[in-house]
């Protein structure tokens, strides 16, 4: 039974603004908190996740939030193709090791090694012959103070073939720095003993781990991601996108209690085994039970609660998003997972660092962001200027516009038949500069939150805190009031 039990009836619900945190004995400081998250397969030190929208999350972002801790969901309202390649291009954004080498033959050009290292942003190529046998490596400095008369030269004039420093497969991090150092080079391929190409490790992306230790990352070292599926091309987008690396598939609808949404996850959890399925959305015990037994290894909860939708105005529909997060996680806890409860996702409604410490006591294990980081500068919104304020376009997957994208879909078999009835609106919000300061910002509030409840680690917060209904007058009091605010 829940410490809050008593505050969540099945007459009336409660949103994050009806609560508060009840501060008690604190035997811990904001600084010493443990906010590590554990969700399926991931292990989140940022227990942050971002919203499948297509003005959240393109690669730049989900790599940045992964950099800092947390997992960036790619949206779908791309083709098949693209989606895959933005999964790709995160995947290769950061490595241990570099398992698949974008990599040129002998007969490829300058041009076509120039064109190959800008379309992957990197500074180097190693050069193989037909079987893969690594024969050299272009680099940066061997094509610094080449000319247009150079293009159509062959690699081969200009990559560093002699004494081309390599280490056999197996070779740890540690084993490479050494290398990488006694040499003075930024790059080391891996081959066999047949000389075959196998890997290749950088520089960069051992700095890059070095300045973002809180990185999550998959058992090679890469950047972990997450991509939406829908229910009509579920397969099909699961094939392409299990291939290009993805650590976990997100079934994006609007409401998950669904046949459509029950028989995707059973669709890719007989056809893809090892990949990981988030299941939603829904509010209920039952939608729970049903996406739990159908194999979802992790379930995402919340309907209309998002700022820019229009679900509960619209179609009438929907639950306050606390009493429905506390709601499912007590279903959830009723199912086993490897060896653990069932996992969480709070998706919708937050607004401030508050209302995420509130998602996890009453039951969350990650929280998904949309508006939040919306207006961060990886987000790929268009910026704009109005009365002197800096905006970043954002909209509702359920707008008007988003569904004359591909994700049509998710509201329901009608809008496939062309009759879109919007259930989100096309908005704005401010500025909010780069994904790290947000970042600190949000889980400043996050750790400060745990402190004031005692909460050393997620688990104590979930199951130790106890939470106060407020009323209008509470939450008037709770916001600056009677002075004239300078600077908010």
């Amino acid at each position: 039974m829940s410490i809050n039990a008593g505050l969540f009836t099945h007459f009336e619900s409660l949103t994050f603004d009806d609560v508060l945190v009840v501060p008690g004995w604190s035997e811990v400081l904001p600084t010493d908190v443990d906010t590590t998250a554990k969700v399926s397969n991931l292990v989140m030190k940022v227990p942050l996740m971002s919203a499948a929208m297509d003005t959240v999350t393109e690669a730049p972002l989900a790599i940045s939030l992964a950099r800092e801790g947390g997992l960036g969901v790619l949206h779908r309202n791309l083709s098949v193709e693209a989606q895959a390649a933005e999964v790709d291009r995160v995947k290769r954004a950061q490595a241990g090791m570099i398992s698949r080498p974008v990599s040129l033959g002998r007969g490829a050009t300058l041009a076509d090694a120039e064109a190959v290292m800008a379309a992957h942003k990197i500074s180097g190529v190693p050069i193989c012959e037909a079987d893969g046998r690594l024969v050299g490596i272009l680099t940066n400095r061997d094509v610094r103070f080449c000319g247009p008369e150079d293009d159509d030269k062959s690699v081969t004039a200009f990559m560093t073939s002699e004494d081309l420093v390599t280490a056999p497969v197996g070779t740890t991090l540690d084993e490479a720095v050494k290398v990488l150092h006694r040499h003075r080079i930024e790059k080391l391929p891996l081959v066999d003993d047949g000389g075959i190409l196998r890997g290749l490790i950088t520089v960069k992306d051992i700095i890059k781990r070095v300045e973002k230790p809180n990185s999550t990352l998959d058992q090679h070292g890469r950047l972990c991601v997450g991509a939406a599926v829908g229910v009509t091309d579920t397969a099909e987008r699961t094939e392409a996108l299990a291939a290009a690396g993805v650590d976990v598939l997100v079934i994006d609808t609007a409401h998950g209690h669904t046949r459509g949404v029950i028989e995707a996850v059973r669709t890719i959890k007989k056809g893809w085994p090892e990949v990981k399925v988030i299941g939603g959305n829904v509010v209920t015990r039952e939608g729970v039970d049903a996406l739990a037994e159908a194999g979802a290894d992790v379930v995402k909860v919340g309907v209309g609660a998002g700022s820019i939708c229009t679900t509960r105005i619209v179609a009438g529909a929907g639950m306050p998003q606390m009493s429905a997060i506390h709601e499912c996680a007590m279903a959830a806890r009723e199912h086993n997972v490897q060896g653990a409860p069932l996992p969480i996702i709070a998706d919708g409604g937050v607004v401030t660092s508050g209302d995420i410490v509130k998602a996890f006591v009453a039951g969350a294990d990650a929280v998904m962001l949309g508006n939040a980081l919306a207006g961060c500068d990886e987000a790929p919104g268009d910026l704009e200027l109005v009365d002197g304020a800096m905006w970043k376009t954002y909209r509702g997957m359920g707008s008007a516009g988003a569904m004359r994208g591909r994700a049509s879909d998710r509201y329901g078999t009608a809008q496939n038949q062309g009759k879109h009835v919007a259930e989100g609106v096309e908005a704005r919000v401010r500025y909010a500069g780069p994904l790290h300061e947000l970042v600190s910002q949000l889980m400043g509030g996050l750790r400060s939150g745990m402190g004031y409840a005692g909460a050393a680690n997620l688990d104590d917060l979930r199951d130790r805190t106890r939470l106060t209904r407020i009323t209008g007058a509470g939450l008037r009091e709770s916001h600056p009031h009677d002075v004239d605010v300078l600077r908010d």
